[in-house]
């Protein structure tokens, strides 16, 4: 699992998680999910941590059990929320969402299409009604969007 961190504020520190195929952005159905990279999201989301005072910890993984096992952490590890883009674990992952119920974290949920606007199956998500709100459909934007709101859950 990819992880990179930004030492800012060890007391407002944000885990974001990337799930499955996030890693081909910028070439992966790009009429879909855009041509941004997800280098280029992470450095947009570096950026504006920096400029409001938080740190981040991102991490991408293709294993729904790395991601159970990194949410399971998160407590322990001092972070006070959780951006996440399930990917296609969104509509298929009772582990994911399980783990976000059990961490008890402030948690907001990304998508850079529009899942209500697609297929059938993806209009589901197992996630969301675990998390504090999702922001989908906004392509890199809704990461920023999302990061954004879990800063105001956890400075409120």
């Amino acid at each position: 699992m990819k992880r990179k961190r930004n030492k800012e504020n060890p007391l407002n520190k944000i885990l974001v998680i990337h799930g499955p195929n996030l890693n081909l952005l910028g070439q992966r159905e790009p009429d879909v999910y855009g041509k941004t990279t997800l280098e280029e999201i992470n450095r947009q989301l570096q950026k504006f941590a920096k400029s409001k005072g938080v740190e981040l910890e991102i991490v991408q993984s293709n294993h729904e059990g790395e991601i159970v096992d990194t949410i399971g952490q998160a407590n322990k590890r001092g972070f006070k929320a959780i951006l996440i883009n399930p990917a296609a674990y969104t509509h298929t992952s009772v582990a994911i969402r399980d783990a976000v119920a059990a961490v008890s974290i402030p948690t907001v949920e990304v998508h850079l299409s529009n899942i209500y606007a697609r297929e059938e199956f993806r209009h589901t998500s197992l996630i969301a009604p675990v998390c504090h709100g999702q922001v989908s459909g906004f392509g890199a934007n809704s990461y920023v969007l999302g990061l954004e709101a879990v800063i105001g859950l956890i400075k409120k």
